[in-house]
């Protein structure tokens, strides 16, 4: 089976997303972005190429870079928790389960004191996500992933934060879950997960058939935005020539 190949106008699957990471840190400001994922990455750089400029980017250790990889300034790792801990960071990470409140795993399968299977542990989920926002990337949508209860809390969702108090809350935020089919968000009454918008070519009910629990959705959906024809010429041209993004997401 052959797919057709994108028209300078026609956006991919896989572009959609590109903007729909983009649009996680618009009106950010000065902040730590920390993308985890060829998709989020390519967001972050276009968003700061485009409409969020003051974006700071890493190269993961001890440097800020610019958008060609070149050294911009230092970035000690004491420095790098004090803007984890002050909110001055804006993650976007991944997730191998993530429940209708924002609750998310990587850590293990199954019950904790005797898992399926083992991830890899906690790590820096709860830390990130009591201190500064931290939105999702999901290059796959499926009930293996959206899950009713995750089997462990690594990332705090909204339920979970509440439940510890406003030492938990202070900073707690979760902007967006971007997923292959579409963008979902927690404003809702209870922060349970939405239904924000749809990539081209998806249904609500196919979200929902490829979600573990009710989403709330709206009654008119609104398709992800289109991408300028800038942008797609950043995407295509500077940011991934070599199409890195096609490879995480492909036409279903």
């Amino acid at each position: 089976m052959t797919t057709k190949a994108a028209t300078p106008h026609t956006a991919t699957r896989a572009e959609h997303c590109v903007i729909a990471c983009a649009e996680a840190w618009r009106g950010n400001g000065e902040v730590l972005a920390s993308p985890m994922g060829a998709i989020p990455a390519i967001g972050a750089r276009l968003a700061k190429l485009t409409f969020s400029p003051d974006l700071l980017l890493t190269d993961g250790e001890a440097l800020l870079v610019g958008l060609d990889g070149a050294p911009e300034g230092w970035l000690p790792y004491r420095q790098h928790l004090a803007m984890v801990t002050g909110g001055r960071r804006h993650v976007m990470m991944g997730a191998s389960q993530i429940d209708r409140f924002g609750n998310q795993n990587i850590s293990c399968i199954g019950d904790w004191r005797q898992p399926a299977r083992q991830l890899l542990g906690v790590r820096g989920a709860p830390v990130n996500t009591l201190n500064n926002p931290t939105s999702y990337w999901i290059p796959r949508h499926s009930t293996r992933v959206f899950v009713d209860r995750v089997d462990m809390v690594s990332g705090v969702g909204y339920d979970s934060a509440a439940a510890a108090g406003p030492s938990a809350t202070r900073y707690h935020r979760i902007p967006r879950v971007v997923t292959d089919l579409g963008v979902l968000d927690f404003d809702t009454p209870d922060h349970s997960m939405r239904l924000a918008s749809l990539h081209p070519g998806v249904t609500a009910a196919q979200v929902q058939e490829a979600t573990g629990f009710a989403l709330t959705v709206p009654t008119d959906v609104p398709y992800t935005r289109e991408p300028s024809a800038e942008e797609l010429r950043l995407i295509r041209e500077v940011i991934d020539p070599e199409g890195l993004r096609d490879r995480e997401v492909r036409a279903r």
